[in-house]
């Protein structure tokens, strides 16, 4: 069931709003509260939310401190993926206070972003405020050096309102500090790189879509090669892992509804 469940939930795989397919959403990154001063920030939004997303590019995002500090965060780059997910990526325009309770705020924040601005508390099993607390540590501990990415196998899994499809690839000497993997998918038919940041889910990475939506979709043949490049949640990142080519995960599969 659990795995049903992710494959319902997008491609950076976290208890989301939208995993029933509604009509929005969003994530944010990190997922654990306790950030270092030097964090980095990913805001992920799907369908209709993805307007929001791409607001930021002229539109100022902050941290705010439960005393009402404000801290600009700079827009790094924004992320179009394949199937109703776009992301952005952010860098604190100063370093965080020690020991802070932080919150996220846009300009001119609309009721129904600030309604999306929540998630599931898991202890309190309650739908809380977005936030992070700083430790007093400058910058979080390094990835596993020796840290491997393997590819095994690819999977489509057909669901009512359609199949969700991943190359699926095994992480190695994983550490437990949460890491996001810039993923690159080159389709080796038109040459279209797509650029995504995912996280691994089990120890695993799905590389595709699900049921509703996905950073990278694939055709009904055709190959494909992806790269990953491990890096923790202030951006220091281990080196990008060399390209690694997969088939389709669609034509190694027998459709349940003949075709």
């Amino acid at each position: 069931m659990k795995k049903i469940f992710f494959l319902l939930l997008l491609t950076i795989g976290i208890k989301s709003a939208y995993a029933d397919c509604s009509a929005s959403g969003m994530v944010f990154f990190p997922e654990q509260k306790e950030i270092s001063l030097s964090a980095m920030f990913i805001i992920q939004g799907y369908s209709f939310s993805e307007k929001t997303i791409n607001s930021f590019k002229n539109r100022a995002v902050y941290l705010e401190s439960e005393n009402k500090e404000l801290i600009q965060l700079n827009l790094l780059e924004i992320l179009k993926g394949q199937m109703y997910l776009t992301q952005a990526i952010f860098k604190p325009s100063q370093l965080l206070k020690p020991n802070t309770i932080y919150f996220l705020k846009y300009d001119e924040q609309t009721k129904n972003e600030t309604r999306e601005m929540m998630r599931w508390n898991t202890e309190k099993k309650e739908r809380e405020r977005v936030f992070w607390k700083t430790s007093n540590k400058k910058t979080t501990e390094l990835l596993n050096a020796n840290l491997e990415v393997k590819y095994q196998t690819t999977e489509v899994v057909h669901y009512g309102c359609g199949p969700s499809a991943n190359a699926i690839f095994d992480i190695n000497n994983n550490t437990t500090s949460e890491v996001w993997y810039k993923t690159e998918v080159l389709d080796l038919s038109t040459n279209k790189k797509t650029v995504f940041y995912i996280k691994e889910w089990n120890e695993k990475l799905n590389v595709g879509h699900g049921m509703c939506a996905g950073a990278f979709t694939f055709n009904r043949k055709g190959k494909y090669k992806v790269r990953f490049t491990p890096m923790n949640t202030d951006g220091k990142s281990l080196k990008t892992t060399g390209w690694k080519t997969f088939d389709s995960p669609f034509m190694n599969d027998k459709s349940p509804y003949g075709f």
